[in-house]
């Protein structure tokens, strides 16, 4: 049961809220520098779509490319305040089904959607909540889904201690925030960025890419 996760997931949803309210609405029409190809408007879309399609059944192709971006494209022109109505609507169902859900499966939404409120905050120059129990939840998933799929140890040394991911013998030693971390394994942060992590080895930015949709950025986000 994933109680702490559907908790966690309702205050992201009231900090997301916050913020895009708060903003200048010419700022939601601009490009989020990291998601390229939407807008801040389309991160929240895609945020209000992953709840709707879940709550209704629609997971053909969860997680692709082709499923987020549909959820973009039903949404492109609707304003802003309809899409936190109908986040509203069905976030409620969608909390009580990451509270029944096992925890591999709550703990990789919270992971999503933590990436994008922090995406989200860094293009309407809006930082914090770095400590939040949503960017814990989808650290420790991403912690145990390293070690379930088999990929190779690392130790990370962050502020919340010392822990091991994957399997075998850690290949490297790296010491960073775990906010730093939890950014760089979803392709946030450069190469000369994570280099700059303590590492016991040479530094090498690929081994903390979390999965083959993610690429190491070429210029800083500047979080």
């Amino acid at each position: 049961m994933s109680e702490s996760h559907a908790v966690a997931y309702k205050a992201l949803r009231g900090r997301v809220r916050e913020v895009v309210e708060a903003a200048d609405p010419a700022a939601l029409d601009a490009i989020v520098p990291a998601t390229p190809e939407w807008r801040a408007r389309d991160v929240l879309a895609h945020l209000v779509g992953v709840s709707d399609d879940v709550v209704n059944g629609r997971l053909e192709g969860i997680a692709s490319n082709a499923w987020t971006q549909a959820q973009v494209e039903a949404r492109r022109d609707r304003p802003v305040g309809e899409l936190l109505v109908e986040w509203d609507e069905t976030a409620p169902k969608f909390e009580s089904m990451l509270a029944a859900a096992p925890p591999e499966i709550a703990g990789q939404a919270l992971f999503d959607a933590a990436t994008h409120e922090h995406d989200l905050r860094n293009a309407l120059g809006s930082p914090g909540a770095r400590d939040s129990d949503a960017v814990d939840s989808g650290w420790q998933w991403l912690v145990g889904a390293r070690t379930r799929a088999g990929a190779h140890a690392l130790c990370f040394v962050t502020d919340a201690g010392e822990e091991s991911s994957g399997v075998g013998d850690p290949v490297a030693r790296i010491e960073a925030s775990r906010f730093e971390l939890f950014r760089a394994v979803s392709g946030r942060r450069t190469a000369d960025e994570v280099a700059r992590y303590g590492w016991d080895r040479e530094p090498d930015a690929q081994l903390l890419i979390g999965a083959d949709i993610f690429v190491i950025r070429t210029v800083p986000l500047g979080e």
